[in-house]
């Protein structure tokens, strides 16, 4: 039975309203121009294809549904009250194969000693072994070691295999569409003869392909990234926690947005009153610390659901509506300095010869904002949204670190970074959910800011003028 949360659905229309884009600006030469450009930077295409990977796992674990129970005497269904998506179910084995506490990645013991009950009944202290990582090992002290590398190995082949053939059949068609043959067009990727850098994609897609390949095969019988406290996997709390960074960099961009536009178009265009209310207004909300207002109104929220629970059936929906909450203060705080650059902007551009002229014909205010100001302020909003997208990601991370960020019941990486504080205290250290955390986060930041770079030399004029 399928269960919609809220953010469910707002990350589904800001799908539809990104396609509906795409289909407007296909039919516009002056918005198409750009995005071509932007497809021509190798980097930017390699940047694209990782974040698209991103996005279809946040995709999948925003598919949520109420598993249906096996067993059941009447004919009617039954469903379980815990809420699954289509990504727990895609890693099924990684969510269920919990051991009791802590190991290390690719450990077959667990990483602290405990009493183990000899078959003689003496008892001694030592590492246990772990219920699924190196099962399948006899003696994993001497094993592990040359199991690992030749699972490696194998998946590492077969993931050339399938990158191979993926490779091949995009060349395929490529030549058909451009009607040249299969070794024509393959020699034009290699020397970036063509309108896109297929030859960086087709490393990145290689690279990924194999990357899956070997983590899909490793964690079929080890934990990739080890466990944590509880014996969780923490490869497992690393996928999951991706929605939660897209819905923090996504939702909190859309809800910014139009208010930011609108009121920097009207303080740089109308000016006087409107430009002093406007101006008060965010000067205002900067100066009230970030962090204590987004720790304010999450303290209220906390407190309406204390006195609300019967309106919260699950933690799921609890934790969702904590994070649609935290969106709505990020957008409410981040909406200032993108509303400066267009004030700035618009303030330059209400001078020029062609606003002058509509205004000499009598074209309306609005129309003139629609057509002349907006039009050419639009490279400013496009790379604010790509960098304030990096910035939110990282704000999630430092907001549940210090315990005013999304439900703790949610995976995030801000809250794996959180639980690995007390962590880095032991001896040894257990470091692994902190660098898995780490790695996600820096790959899915640094692809942002890569492809916000490219953005930016594509839509600001002065940059394609020159």
């Amino acid at each position: 039975m399928p269960v919609i949360f809220i953010t469910d659905g707002l990350i589904f229309l800001l799908v539809f309203m990104v396609l509906g884009f795409v289909l407007y600006a296909r039919g516009h030469e002056h918005l198409r121009a750009p995005w071509r450009d932007v497809t021509r930077r190798p980097i930017a295409m390699s940047a694209a294809i990782i974040l698209f990977v991103y996005i279809v796992f946040g995709l999948f674990d925003s598919l949520h549904f109420h598993p249906r129970l096996e067993a059941s005497d009447s004919n009617e269904p039954v469903y379980s009250s815990e809420i699954s998506s289509v990504l727990d179910v895609l890693l099924g084995d990684l969510r269920n194969n919990t051991e009791r506490t802590y190991s290390a990645p690719l450990a077959s013991y667990a990483f602290s000693k405990e009493m183990i009950e000899q078959t003689d009944g003496t008892q001694i202290r030592t590492y246990p072994r772990l219920k699924y990582g190196g099962a399948h090992l006899d003696d994993p002290s001497s094993q592990s070691n040359t199991d690992i590398i030749k699972r490696i190995l194998i998946s590492f082949f077969l993931g050339l295999l399938v990158s191979v053939s993926v490779t091949g059949i995009i060349l395929l068609i490529l030549s058909k569409r451009n009607n040249l043959g299969f070794k024509e067009t393959m020699n034009k990727c290699v020397r970036n003869e063509l309108p896109v850098p297929w030859y960086a994609i087709f490393i990145t897609l290689c690279l990924i392909i194999t990357i899956f390949t070997c983590v899909i095969c490793l964690s079929q019988s080890y934990h990739v990234f080890g466990t944590d406290k509880v014996g969780q996997d923490v490869l497992y709390q690393s996928l999951k926690s991706i929605r939660t960074g897209l819905v923090i960099g996504t939702l909190t961009t859309l809800i910014m947005l139009p208010f930011a536009i609108m009121t920097g178009l009207m303080a740089g265009y109308f000016r006087g009153w409107i430009d002093d209310v406007i101006q008060y207004l965010y000067t205002t909300l900067n100066s009230i610390p970030g962090v204590l207002l987004i720790a304010a109104s999450i303290l209220l929220l906390q407190v309406y659901i204390s006195n609300h629970e019967a309106d919260f059936s699950s933690l799921e929906q609890r934790g969702d509506l904590r994070l649609l909450f935290l969106c709505i203060i990020l957008g409410i705080t981040s909406w200032t300095g993108l509303c400066r650059l267009l004030r700035a902007e618009t303030l330059k551009l209400r001078e020029v010869d062609y606003v002058q002229a509509a205004q000499a014909f009598g074209v309306g205010n609005l129309r003139i904002m629609l057509r002349h100001l907006l039009p050419n302020v639009m490279h400013i909003v496009m790379i604010s949204i790509v960098l304030d997208f990096s910035g939110l990601v990282l704000a999630e991370a430092v907001l549940s670190y210090v315990g005013i960020g999304v439900d703790p019941s949610m995976h995030s990486w801000g809250n794996m970074i959180n639980s690995a504080r007390l962590e880095i205290a032991r001896d040894p250290v257990v470091w692994w959910s902190l660098a898995a955390a780490f790695i996600f986060m820096f790959i899915l930041v640094l692809s942002a800011n890569l492809f916000s770079d490219a953005v930016r030399d594509a839509f600001d004029p002065r940059i394609r003028e020159n």
